[in-house]
């Protein structure tokens, strides 16, 4: 793609992720688009973003304050704006973007309860009203973008009709995690539970390709350096009819995450591990007459999001008609069906384990 037709992107946000995880990644693909801006509200945070992505593009812009956004709101060039800021915030700050004709890719979870996706999602249909074209709204969920789910997903149909699925997190969430000390996250409703759960429900939607109808859960806070809760255990029902267990213990001593879905001719269950040095997910199938398949495959979740985002941006932009077409994975609505899950889960658990039905996008 010849530079003059790539987009040109802004991101708003300088913290762990964005220098870890979106720089980096960005760095691997620098022939799908110009980085302009990295912005922040503070002038310190986002030259120290500046100054790590530099190194790979050398002609990015640091912004900051109120008179940094505006430059790149009002900036027609900047077409694209990754938005990857506080939970409590990222929604408003979309919001304020797509208005601008922007295209946004914004930082998971969608919003930070039903009731914010749902007002949300009413402000961006109204759009079209109000420009000459609907801006894409993307949300980054990265697990629908790895290789072992994409994989997983067409091999659920050879262990035949689902019987039983059983999810168990237990994550690793303690003082020696980067994001432990994050501010935002534990003023979030929910606290880790949200912002990590919807990653894994993602995972489980995606596997077995069927939304859940509704659920029953217990919370509970034991680890009082965590925010609460910080442990769910519950029963959800698919609309097909099978039930399955979802079990998320925040930090655990000793880490293991697993997606198993047990059918009438086999079983699938997809890991996340290690192997050969490399961290990614291990895909298993066995089958009642004996057979079995394994695959591994690293993480490659961020790059393949932040590829189809762009490559969505690119297409809007050739377009410029009323509506831009998005790799539906991407969609505003689907990260709010991840929020939808978490947030029945957590409503349950107030209510001591009463049936919650999952709010439906």
């Amino acid at each position: 793609m010849a530079q003059s037709q790539v987009p040109q992107i802004a991101i708003l946000g300088a913290g762990i992720f964005v220098k870890t995880q979106y720089i980096p990644r960005l760095a691997e693909i620098p022939h799908l688009f110009v980085l302009r801006a990295i912005w922040s509200r503070s002038e310190e945070s986002a030259r120290s973003a500046v100054e790590i992505a530099r190194k790979h593009f050398p002609d990015v812009e640091c912004k900051w304050g109120d008179a940094g956004l505006e430059d790149i709101i009002k900036n027609s060039s900047i077409t694209g704006v990754a938005v990857v800021l506080a939970g409590q915030t990222m929604v408003d700050m979309s919001l304020r973007l797509l208005k601008a004709g922007k295209h946004v890719l914004q930082e998971k979870p969608a919003a930070s309860t039903v009731d914010e996706a749902e007002t949300a999602l009413t402000h961006y249909n109204s759009l079209s009203a109000t420009l000459t074209h609907q801006p894409i709204w993307a949300v980054a969920e990265n697990y629908r973008f790895e290789p072992a789910f994409i994989e997983g997903k067409k091999l659920i149909s050879e262990i035949g009709e689902m019987m039983n699925i059983q999810v168990i997190v237990e994550g690793s969430m303690n003082n020696s995690n980067p994001y432990f000390s994050s501010s935002w996250r534990r003023q979030f409703v929910g606290g880790f539970i949200l912002d990590m759960g919807v990653h894994f429900v993602a995972g489980l939607r995606m596997l077995v390709g069927c939304e859940i109808a509704s659920l029953s859960a217990m919370n509970s806070h034991v680890d009082k350096t965590l925010p609460p809760p910080d442990n769910i255990s519950s029963m959800f029902q698919l609309e097909n009819g099978c039930s399955g267990v979802f079990v998320m213990v925040v930090s655990s001593k000793s880490p293991k995450i697993i997606w198993r879905v047990v059918g009438l001719n086999g079983v699938l269950q997809v890991d996340r591990g290690n192997k050969d040095g490399k961290h990614g997910y291990s895909v298993h199938l066995h089958m009642v007459d004996g057979q079995s398949k394994s695959f591994f495959y690293p993480f490659s979740g961020v790059t393949d999001e932040l590829k189809t985002f762009l490559s969505d941006v690119s297409t809007a932009n050739l377009k410029k008609d009323q509506s831009s077409n998005i790799d539906p994975r991407l969609s505003f609505s689907e990260g709010a069906r991840d929020v939808a899950v978490l947030d029945a889960m957590l409503e349950s658990g107030k209510r001591q384990g009463a049936l919650v039905q999952v709010k439906k996008f």
